[in-house]
């Protein structure tokens, strides 16, 4: 059974491998940076792993940003093995992230390759809209991104969404 649960510092190798197999196109996250993601007080990572205890096949983050009373979050990274893709594991991530900002009445934000048409179709299916583009925001490839971002659980938007 599939349990999704905390990304813990045992667990950056592994991901950094995820990245070169995912990502390796476009800079792909050494351990070392999932060690900073960890360490700030500010984020919160998730793991899909095939059992509690085991090695994660996926992987997910965000950023809770701003003020106490008017919080954003940004989602910095998820990413689920090319072996274990199209079971759900991207939506248990997705969700379990949202959860985070639904906590907090807190829209989220993120970026998406402008190609990735599954990520894309997960995260409208999820209430995010596409509010911009970032021309070349990949590197070293010079992909582009939509920016988007989902409302907050009260339906509230940041006044200047793409600032």
């Amino acid at each position: 059974m599939t349990v999704i649960d905390e990304l813990k510092l045992a667990d950056v190798g592994v991901c950094a491998a995820l990245e070169q197999e995912l990502f390796a196109g476009d800079s792909p996250w050494p351990a070392a940076a999932f060690r900073a993601e960890l360490k700030a007080p500010y984020n919160r990572y998730f793991a899909a792993r095939e059992e509690a205890g085991e090695p994660p096949i996926g992987y997910a983050g965000i950023s809770i940003l701003g003020p106490a009373d008017d919080h954003e979050c940004e989602i910095h990274t998820i990413a689920v093995g090319l072996a274990h893709r199209g079971r759900g594991l991207g939506r248990d991530l997705l969700d379990a992230m949202l959860a985070v900002a639904d906590a907090r009445d807190a829209p989220v934000f993120l970026e998406v390759r402008v190609d990735n048409d599954p990520a894309i179709g997960l995260y409208e299916s999820a209430g995010f809209i596409r509010s911009g583009i970032r021309k070349g925001y990949y590197q070293p490839s010079g992909a582009d991104a939509y920016t988007m971002i989902r409302p907050a659980a009260s339906g509230k938007m940041p006044e200047n969404p793409d600032e």
